[in-house]
């Protein structure tokens, strides 16, 4: 009988370990992270381009080289938020029970929340008909905060889920995945050609 109890639960725990780990898996699927990522830098050639055409309209090529500092400073502050917000999201996974875990990663996604949301207001006013600089189009940006973060949170819960069942070495390994230099924010300069 005691065999028959430690097979079953060596298949139950190579079972959990194994579907955690499964790139295919809802429970390990970080490419939430990508996407975000994505839709982030692409606002930054959006924004860009609307100036160069409004500058090239009025004439005033200050307004193409005073935007694009403006935009970088904005850009700026969303990077760095973007790279705490994974630490955090890691720190919270590895460092709580799952109950703690869950608040800690909610307060942390709300804080990014407000800062997508400052952004998008920010390229919104600089992008607007009629807006900031007196533009007679709009230029549509692809950029909703609170889709990428229910999508951002939804994908940070399943994987908590995921290292809750597993040791302390493979859940950091696979909580590093988050952190790769691959999802890291692209730098201004190399994105606002």
């Amino acid at each position: 009988m005691k065999r028959y109890n430690l097979l079953i639960v060596l298949l139950l725990l190579i079972f959990n370990v194994t579907t955690a780990q499964k790139k295919g898996s809802p429970a390990a699927d970080f490419s939430a992270l990508k996407e975000a990522k994505a839709k982030i830098e692409k606002t930054v050639p959006a924004v860009i381009g609307h100036l160069q055409t409004i500058a090239t309209k009025e004439g005033d090529n200050n307004i193409l080289t005073n935007g694009k500092v403006a935009l970088g400073k904005e850009y700026g502050i969303l990077e760095s938020e973007w790279r705490l917000y994974r630490g955090n999201m890691n720190n919270c996974i590895l460092n709580n029970s799952s109950k703690k875990a869950k608040k800690c990663m909610e307060y942390h996604t709300q804080y990014l929340r407000n800062t997508l949301i400052n952004y998008k207001n920010y390229i919104t006013y600089l992008t607007k008909k009629n807006g900031y600089l007196g533009v007679e189009g709009d230029t549509k940006i692809d950029f909703n905060p609170g889709e990428i973060t229910t999508k951002l949170s939804e994908a940070y819960f399943n994987g908590n889920d995921a290292a809750n069942r597993m040791k302390g070495g493979q859940k950091k390994e696979f909580l590093g995945q988050n952190m790769a230099e691959d999802i890291n924010l692209s730098p201004y300069n190399m994105i606002a050609q």
